[in-house]
Parts: C-alpha cells; structure tokens; sequence
C-alpha cells in the first residue's frame, strides 16, 4: 500500500479537501466521474465547474478512471452524493486494499434503508466499522479554499485512524479535532441539511431573527433527540459537528441546503428550486430517510416533518409554520 490518497468526488467538497490533503504533504489522486473534467484538472490545476478560481497544488492529480485513483491508496475519500454512494461504492470495492481507511466526507442518511453513510460504506464495501471515518463539521468549501480558518471533526471508532485522518489534513487554516462519536457526528451533519432548508424558506417569507434563531435551536433540539435515541453522545451536538455545521449551513450564502430553501420559499417548485441552483441539495432526499428514521425509533421530529411535506407533497410554507406554531407547548428540552 501506497501513502497516497485518494479522492473520490469532484465536486465543491471533493476539490477542497483535496487541496487540504496536498497542503498537508499527502500526494493526492482525485476521481472525477466525467473525463473532460480530470483532463482540465490535470492539464490546467483547475476544476472547471467547482471552485473554478482555486488552483489546485502541484501534489494534486485527476483520473476518470476509479481504479487508478484507489489502487494501493491508504486513504480512500468518498465524497459522492450520499444517494449515490452504495452504487459507487459498489463498483469500486474491488479495487480496495486490505488495510486501507475509508473517509466518508458525505451528510445524508440513504433512502429506503435509513442508514448512515458509514453503515453504508461498511455494508457495501464488506469493510469493518473500525475502517471507517468520518469528517464533518462547518465545511464551506470556497471559504476552505480560500485558506480562511476552519476547523472540522474527525470521528472513528479506531483511535490510529482517526489521529492518521487528523495528521493528514491538519494545515495552517485547518483545524482537525478527534471524537469517537460516530453517530452523533454524522447524524449531526445529516439533519442539519434539513434545517437549514426550513432557515432558507423563513429567510425569503421574510421572517427576521427571533424565527430563524428559534428554527436553529429547536432544529439542534430534534437532532440531539434523534441521535440519543441512536446511541450519541449528546454533548457531540454542542461542538463542530452539531451547533457549528448547523450555523454555517443555515447562516452562510454559500450552502446550497439554505438556498435551495430560499427558492422554495418564494414559492417554486422542488423541479424549479433545482434548476436555480444547478447542485445537490442533500436535505431534500434525506428529509425522507430522517423523518423515517425518527418515526422508526419514536423521535418527534417536527420542523423535518414539515420540510418534508414541503418538499415532497407540494405543502405550502405558510401552512407548515401555521403547524409548527400551533403544536402542543413543551418544557424545553432536547427530551
């Protein structure tokens, strides 16, 4: 086995944490599924549609070809869109060394199975859970790239892979911390996708501060019940990878979750809010797998619930905050 890494994913997140991984020592091979795309990237140090202004460090290489990135890689980064992934991950688990640690940078639970990406990664790939890390945190990718401070969760249940995830991205603008919160972790990156859809539908109706701060604390409130009850550690919801994911997602411009809200909330249509914004909103689908998961485990999860009739049943906005307020009073608690 290799020291190279490599990244599967060409998108926004794929091309930054290719950079960080490269600024950090790490010679890097990223998959991009489309060939004229790793052309241009090879040829010119640039990703023509992601982050078109980064030019990408000299230790970056680009393949359309999946093989040559993962073979003899002992990190291999999968930074797909979660739906995605099993059919990927799928064809690529051949091509695995024994030993290697697979990071999942992907935030969304899989339809229909209502697993988390990890589980994912290690159903389809035949790999131990111990193989398996996850990176997540307040992650905007130009800002990343831009070299602005940042900082994100590395979380494994194996504490050597976790600190060898750690070491190979940790530079001057990125900061890695460790957790063995897996769940917690990922379920914190997961729903806040959701959450911040419902920020960016309040920010077009025009709503000002008191709703949008009471959508992200109430929107952290169902989270955390929702990853007690699957075995997280609360406190997880109170760091990185619960509160801070949730600020940026919902606060920042930059996150495609609360701006493809925004277009719901003027009132287009789920088919016309994807056409604006031209990339994966990762709440949309997931809404359906947490609101199936919660109700699996008995978890109230309301604002997800109302996201989800939104989305999927054509719901109005203004009768989803007519339900929301009109719900039972009660003490206030992640409970």
């Amino acid at each position: 086995m290799s020291g190279h890494v490599a990244v599967l994913g060409a998108g926004s997140w794929g091309t930054a944490f290719a950079k960080i991984l490269a600024d950090a020592g790490r010679d890097v091979t990223v998959w991009a599924r489309r060939a004229p795309v790793a052309k241009v990237m090879r040829a010119q140090r640039r990703n023509p549609e992601y982050l078109p202004e980064l030019l990408l460090p000299a230790r970056v290489d680009a393949t359309d070809d999946p093989a040559a990135a993962i073979t003899g890689a002992e990190l291999v980064v999968l930074a797909v869109p979660s739906q995605t992934l099993r059919g990927n991950l799928a064809e690529w688990a051949p091509h695995l060394h024994p030993d290697s640690t697979l990071v999942s940078l992907m935030k969304g639970i899989e339809l229909g199975t209502t697993r988390r990406m990890s589980e994912v990664i290690v159903e389809t790939a035949g790999v131990t859970p111990d193989r398996v890390v996850v990176v997540s945190g307040p992650n905007l990718a130009p800002e990343i790239a831009a070299e602005q401070p940042a900082a994100t969760v590395v979380a494994g249940t194996d504490s050597r892979r976790a600190a060898l995830v750690q070491s190979s991205i940790r530079t001057a603008y990125f900061r890695p911390y460790t957790n063995d919160d897996v769940i917690g972790c990922e379920l914190g990156g997961a729903v806040k996708n959701v959450i911040a859809l419902a920020y960016g539908i309040a920010t077009s109706m025009g709503f000002g501060d008191n709703t949008r701060a009471m959508l992200m604390t109430r929107g952290l409130a169902e989270t955390a019940r929702l990853g007690v009850a699957l075995g997280a550690d609360p406190i997880t919801f109170a760091g990185l990878a619960g509160m801070g994911d949730l600020v940026a997602s919902c606060s920042s411009p930059l996150a495609r979750n609360r701006t493809f809200g925004e277009h719901l909330g003027r009132g287009e249509t789920l088919e016309q809010a994807q056409a604006a914004t031209r990339q994966t909103a990762e709440g949309v689908k997931s809404c359906l797998a947490i609101r199936d998961l919660a109700r699996a485990h008995g978890v109230e999860m309301p604002i997800t619930e109302q996201i989800e009739r939104i989305c999927h049943e054509g719901m109005d906005p203004r009768l989803a905050v007519d339900a929301l307020m009109s719900r039972t009073a009660k003490p206030e608690s992640y409970e």
